[in-house]
């Protein structure tokens, strides 16, 4: 499983540790309350109080956490919009020029997860 996450030193590290954990709570077939309780637990330092303050600004009566909710969320708060939309600029602008095409086809790999409506029209 994915390792605690305590802070975000590099936004995307963030988006890494959550499709981490997204992808081995899918291999278990966690249902969504189980998603999010495991992944909340993985949380720690400055990450666990956004989680904390998270809950605590939901009110008493608010049906339970989705995972989507928790997913969206935790990128919203962790990730810049401002970088997600460099990425996707990154990735419209990607060229081979002088990589390999191994370098290449990381490359395109790595950044087509932030510009996912270019990718699906590419096809």
């Amino acid at each position: 499983m994915p390792s605690v996450f305590t802070h975000v030193a590099d936004p995307l590290e963030a988006d890494d540790w959550l499709r981490a954990v997204e992808k081995q709570l899918n291999i278990a077939q966690c249902n969504d309350l189980e998603k999010v309780l495991y992944a909340s637990d993985q949380l720690q330092g400055a990450v666990q109080d956004w989680w904390e303050s998270y809950q605590y600004g939901r009110p008493n009566n608010a049906p339970a956490i989705t995972w989507q909710e928790f997913r969206e969320d935790f990128r919203a708060y962790h990730i810049l919009e401002g970088l997600v939309e460099l990425k996707q600029e990154e990735f419209r602008a990607l060229k081979q020029g002088s990589m390999t095409m191994a370098e290449y086809r990381d490359k395109f790999a790595q950044l087509s997860r932030y510009a996912p409506n270019d990718v699906a029209m590419d096809h």
